[in-house]
């Protein structure tokens, strides 16, 4: 049975244990109505203890699968358990809980909703190949979805039930594919895309690599795995109702 009222949030996690309890009870403040559901992707901490002490749901993975494994273990959580949205929610504290319900908003026009960094809300920057990838990443993806996308790799996103079937049928694991790969499939597969602005936080606990190397990195495979993606075309046609 399906309830068009019920949301999960899905909060990947991998060693997060300083930042996953704040962000759980971030969240149950703004509305205890969510269900809260954290995937522990194979963490040598305590990630998993923190989440549940702060009151989520947790699935522990064996080992690290990434964001793509976690997500899809999270989408076939929602789909069993008969829910009609699902929302990504990053355990590191950038992505802001008071937007979550901007985010989900977006479901009334479209079965993705993205909460998108670069549309006129906050300060978030990307600079050098990491700006050039991203710019590349929306425009292609903008002309195969048929609507303006300034942000594809966002995993700020939500899904509501016809999108949650689709990414549990096929949701990437490999680098990159959580992001762009889901999305291309899923627009083959008739979805249709959203975005929304909101504003990034940095992160309360620990730091992200980024260097002009992994940069240049992160540009080559992003058109690797845009490439890929659109080569795959179609998977399994249109998606049902």
């Amino acid at each position: 049975m399906i309830d068009s009222l019920r949301t999960l949030i899905i909060v990947p996690a991998w060693n997060e244990e300083q930042n996953v309890g704040n962000t759980v009870r971030e969240i149950l403040s703004l509305d205890a109505g969510y269900d809260i559901v954290v995937v522990d992707d194979g963490s040598t901490d305590r990630t998993a203890e923190e989440a549940r002490q702060a009151g989520a749901d947790v699935l522990v993975l064996p080992f690290n699968m990434g964001v793509g494994g976690a997500m899809r273990t999270g989408f076939t959580y929602a789909q069993r358990h008969g829910y009609a949205r699902a929302i990504q929610v990053d355990a590191d504290g950038q992505h802001n809980p008071q937007d979550i319900a901007v985010v989900l908003d977006g479901l009334q026009n479209a079965d993705i909703s993205i909460g998108a960094r670069f549309a006129e809300v906050g300060d978030y920057k990307a600079r050098g190949p990491r700006r050039w990838a991203m710019k590349m990443l929306a425009s292609v993806l903008s002309t195969v979805g048929r609507t303006r996308l300034t942000d594809v790799t966002s995993g700020f996103r939500a899904a509501n039930r016809r999108a949650i079937d689709q990414y549990v049928r096929y949701y990437p694991a490999e680098y990159l594919g959580d992001t762009v790969d889901s999305l291309v499939s899923a627009l083959h597969s008739g979805l249709t895309v959203t975005q929304v602005p909101v504003a990034m936080r940095p992160r309360a606990y620990g730091r992200p690599s980024q260097n002009p190397l992994g940069a240049t990195v992160y540009l080559l495979r992003t058109t690797f795995a845009l490439t890929l993606a659109l080569l795959r075309g179609s998977r399994s046609g249109k998606a049902s109702a």
